[in-house]
């Protein structure tokens, strides 16, 4: 069947089929290979769209910009709006969604950018809540097509670390509509929430894929066969306070070249969403190095610069991905 997304949120993946997110995927594929030919867009000329950040952001603000002009649309950068402060965000959703043809919010509140969808009468597009990161799954799965000689759902992941933060569960959400096999290797008090993986374990039955979560005294099993390694800092936006804690309850899961030769795939791939803590050269983490005496950590620089790690096609292809999100649902195709 033909797929039409004009008009429809991209909020969470949930909210979409495989057949959806297979069409989104091959989209990206197609402009990627626009952009490189040097094929000036005109998909979304005339479009204007707004980008709300809560969040500090590198790829997702680029990417959305960058991919709006692109395809002839215009942006406006928003971050010190009265939105919650002296105006409501049905109100702020109202006023924006009169002058834009699609709205894109980075923040914590999963709540606030499904309201934002609800009241502004126009596309809204979710660049990272404290529970999904949708548009970031969009660049890893069609990075691991690129580099994988397999298709996705013949494909193993494994999360490394923190599996109940925002990756974790979009991940989980990913992997589960497009038939993979997740697993989560993590401590038990990190693992996703009860809810949402039961959810994702019936999309997963249905699609051929599994869901399975290991600590580390079972590392050998999780990491068997898989095809990609996957993990994210230690610590997200607003939980700094807790370096100590999480350290505590992570170091063992670092990804490093053990893990890699553990797996028994020598063509296994790394992926990271970034930014990633790896070595010294940030001013966290040299603070962490001071503090804690870790010189790298949810990964080694090792990993990170070997020829397993594919991070910067990863960060790359948010370009396209979120460029094939806007072209969806609000371009002239």
């Amino acid at each position: 069947m033909p797929v039409n997304l004009k008009g429809r949120s991209f909020l969470t993946l949930k909210d979409f089929s495989p057949a959806e997110i297979r069409y989104l995927l091959d989209l990206s594929a197609e402009l990627k290979a626009k952009k490189r030919s040097g094929v000036k867009g005109n998909l979304l000329f005339r479009k204007n769209i707004v980008l709300i950040f809560d969040k500090a952001s590198t790829r997702t603000r680029c990417a959305f910009e960058a991919a709006a002009w692109d395809e002839g649309g215009n942006a406006t950068f928003l971050t010190n709006s009265q939105m919650g402060k002296k105006e409501s965000v049905e109100d702020t959703a109202k006023v924006l969604g009169r002058m834009y043809d699609g709205i894109q919010y980075r923040g914590f509140s999963q709540k606030l950018v499904e309201d934002l969808a609800k009241f502004s009468g126009v596309p809204v597009w979710n660049g990272l809540t404290d529970e999904d990161h949708p548009t970031q799954i969009l660049a890893d799965l069609l990075t691991i097509e690129e580099h994988c000689s397999k298709p996705l759902n013949k494909c193993k992941l494994v999360y490394c670390g923190d599996a109940r933060n925002n990756m974790g569960n979009a991940l989980m959400i990913g992997c589960a509509k497009m038939g993979m096999a997740f697993v989560a290797l993590a401590p038990k008090e990190l693992w996703p929430n009860e809810k949402l993986t039961a959810e994702m374990k019936a999309v997963a039955a249905a699609t051929g894929g599994s869901i399975e979560f290991f600590d580390i005294g079972s590392a050998d099993q999780a990491l068997k066969g898989a095809d990609a390694l996957y993990t994210d800092v230690w610590v997200s936006m607003g939980e700094e306070a807790k370096f100590a804690e999480r350290i505590a309850q992570l170091e063992k899961y670092r990804v490093t070249m053990d893990f890699v030769r553990r797996t028994g795939n020598p063509d296994c791939l790394f992926l990271h969403c970034l930014p990633a803590f790896h070595d010294q050269e940030t001013e966290v983490g040299k603070d962490i190095f001071k503090k804690h005496g870790l010189g790298e950590m949810e990964v080694s620089d090792e990993v990170f610069r070997s020829r397993h790690s594919v991070v910067f096609d990863e960060a790359e292809n948010r370009l396209h991905t979120i460029k094939a999100v806007m072209v969806a649902t609000i371009g002239d195709l």
